[in-house]
C-alpha cells in the first residue's frame, strides 16, 4: 500500500482519540439505508410481509484499569451493544453504545415504534408498560414469558400437536401492576422443541399468524447472536486501539460499517453465498488482487479480457 515502515499502535490509537467517534456513526448509518433497501425484497421464509427486527443485546468485556470509565462491576469494565436486527439481510437498523450497567430493557426507550413491524425479544425486554406501548404505536411484539408470570386463560384455540406447538391461548394479566400496565388481552403459546426437548412459552400481541409462525419468528431472533459472534470474533474489537470512550466506540463503528459494506457488496454482485461465509472468505484474501466473484469455489465467474501484463497470471492455474 505504499507504507515505508510498520504503522504503530500509538498512531492508530491517537487517530481513535482525536477523530469525533460520531463521523463513522454518521457514515455507518448511511450505509445502513443503503443497504435496508438492496434487502427490502428479501424473503424470511415465512409468508410475511411485515418488517421483522430482532432486538438484544451483547456485552463487551474491558479492562477496568484502562477503561475506568467504563465501569460495569467492582472489579470488572464494560460496553454494551443493544442492537436492532432487520431480519431481512442481518442489517442492524439501530446501535446504541452504553456503559455496561445500562438494563436491556431500556433500550425499548430508545426505540421509535414502527406500526405493523414484529419486534422479536427475549425475556429480559419483558416489561409489560413498555410492551404496551408498542401496542399502541400499532406494532407487534414476540417474547417469552418469565417463570413467574401471573395470568388466566380467557379463550383455547385449537391446535395441531403434531406440530410442537401445545397450546394457543388468549390471556389477561392477573398482577396488580402488571393488568395496569398492560390492560388488554395477550396472546401465550406453548412449544415443545423437538430438537432439545424444552418446552418454551412465548407472549405475543399478534392473533393473527398461526402458532407455528409465532414460534418460528422467536427461532429467527438468533441471527442477531450470530452478528454480535461474527462482530466479536472476526473483528475482533476487543482489542482496542485507544482506551477513552471516544476511541471505543469508533472503532465498534468501523466495525459495524466494514460488515455492512460487505452486506451491500454481496447484494449488488449478487453473490449466492451467506453473508457470513463472504464475511470469512474476504477476511483470509482481502489483499489478493483478484476479482471477488472468483474467490469461490463454486462460482462461475471468467475473466473476459486478462489484459497485457508482463507478469504471470497467478489466478487462471
Amino acid at each position: 500500500m505504499g507504507f515505508r515502515e510498520p504503522i504503530r499502535r500509538s498512531a492508530l490509537a491517537d487517530a481513535n482519540e482525536s477523530r469525533d467517534w460520531r463521523i463513522y456513526a454518521d457514515f455507518a448509518t448511511r450505509l445502513i439505508i443503503q443497504a435496508r433497501k438492496l434487502y427490502a425484497s428479501e424473503d424470511l421464509g415465512l409468508e410475511l410481509s411485515n418488517t421483522v427486527y430482532a432486538l438484544d443485546s451483547t456485552t463487551i468485556d474491558l479492562c477496568l484499569s484502562l477503561f475506568p470509565w467504563a465501569l460495569f462491576r467492582t472489579t470488572k469494565a464494560a460496553v454494551k451493544m443493544h442492537t436492532l436486527l432487520d431480519l431481512r439481510g442481518s442489517i442492524p437498523s439501530f446501535i446504541h453504545i452504553s456503559d455496561g450497567k445500562l438494563h436491556d430493557v431500556h433500550a425499548l426507550d430508545l426505540l421509535t415504534p414502527e406500526a405493523g413491524a414484529i419486534y422479536v425479544m427475549d425475556r429480559g425486554y419483558v416489561d409489560f408498560r413498555r410492551l404496551h406501548r408498542l401496542h399502541l404505536a400499532g406494532a407487534f411484539f414476540v417474547t417469552r414469558a418469565k417463570s413467574n408470570l401471573k395470568a388466566h386463560r380467557v379463550y383455547s384455540a385449537q391446535t395441531d400437536r403434531s406440530t410442537g406447538v401445545i397450546c394457543d391461548q388468549t390471556i389477561a394479566l392477573d398482577g396488580f401492576y402488571t393488568r395496569q400496565d398492560y390492560p388488554t388481552h395477550l396472546r401465550r403459546v406453548r412449544f415443545n422443541d423437538p430438537e432439545t426437548g424444552k418446552s418454551l412459552v412465548f407472549l405475543t400481541n399478534q392473533m393473527i399468524l398461526p402458532a407455528a409462525t409465532i414460534c418460528a419468528l422467536y427461532k429467527s431472533r438468533w441471527q442477531v447472536e450470530l452478528f454480535f459472534k461474527w462482530i466479536k470474533q472476526h473483528l475482533r474489537i476487543k482489542q482496542f486501539f485507544g482506551t477513552s470512550e471516544n476511541a471505543v466506540k469508533t472503532q465498534i463503528w468501523i466495525a459495524v460499517s466494514v460488515y455492512v459494506l460487505v452486506a451491500i457488496v454481496r447484494k449488488r454482485l449478487n453473490l449466492d453465498v451467506s453473508l457470513y461465509t463472504l464475511l470469512q472468505v474476504l477476511s483470509l484474501t482481502l489483499f489478493e488482487k483478484m476479482p471477488l466473484q472468483q474467490a469461490f469455489p463454486d462460482s462461475e465467474y471468467r475473466s473476459e479480457s486478462p489484459g497485457i501484463c508482463n507478469q504471470l497470471n497467478l489466478f487462471t492455474i
